[in-house]
């Protein structure tokens, strides 16, 4: 299995980066906080999964191991396929996923855009001991000052195709709404305020 990653970013896409690894690009399938952490240009190590198919090989990618460990592991409940369980991981967050999975918050859980209540009540009944045995992560989140988090998430959500100003408007109301924010959940806050003007 390709464990990891590293090598220049050729570009960034809506939901894959491309890698250049001793001279040969891999695309690689990612969340957008993952994707939102990605330069053009610069050097990245992303923690990846291999998924092989009869037709296809694809590879997906995490900015941090923990993520990659709960990709693998909600994907050996029936009926949660990569793309889901990638899903998953781009609206919940490993530490609110791993907690919603231990407390079975079902609220929590169908957030996410195809999991229903019973699906829900599977991930949770399925993980809720294999979560617990897995930890958490070693360290916490790295909290990036204002100023430059704010200019990573307007060029983020810049490139995924909304407007500069309404961009900058989602992420001055998120930053507005407390403190110790990192990059990843004000994107994933930025997202889901765009989501609902749309």
């Amino acid at each position: 299995m390709i464990s990891s990653v590293r090598g220049e970013v050729l570009s960034v896409g809506l939901d894959h980066v491309v890698v250049e690894v001793g001279g040969v690009g891999l695309a690689v399938q990612a969340t957008p906080a993952t994707l939102a952490t990605l330069r053009r240009g610069e050097q990245t190590r992303l923690h990846t999964a291999l998924v092989v198919r009869e037709d296809s090989l694809t590879l997906f990618g995490f900015a941090e191991e923990d993520a990659r460990e709960l990709f693998g592991l909600l994907q050996t409940v029936s009926g949660i396929g990569p793309r889901l369980a990638l899903a998953t991981l781009a609206v919940l967050e490993p530490d609110k996923l791993r907690a919603a999975l231990v407390e079975g918050n079902i609220t929590v859980l169908t957030q996410v855009p195809g999991i229903g209540r019973k699906g829900a009540e599977r991930l949770s009944l399925e993980l809720r001991d294999k979560v617990t045995a897995l930890g958490g992560p070693a360290d916490a989140p790295v909290v990036t000052a204002p100023g430059a988090l704010r200019g990573e998430v307007v060029e983020a959500l810049a490139g995924l195709g909304f407007p500069a100003k309404q961009a900058e408007q989602a992420v001055d109301k998120v930053l507005s709404e407390g403190d110790g924010h990192t990059t990843a959940s004000v994107l994933r806050a930025a997202l889901a305020a765009l989501g609902r003007k749309r």
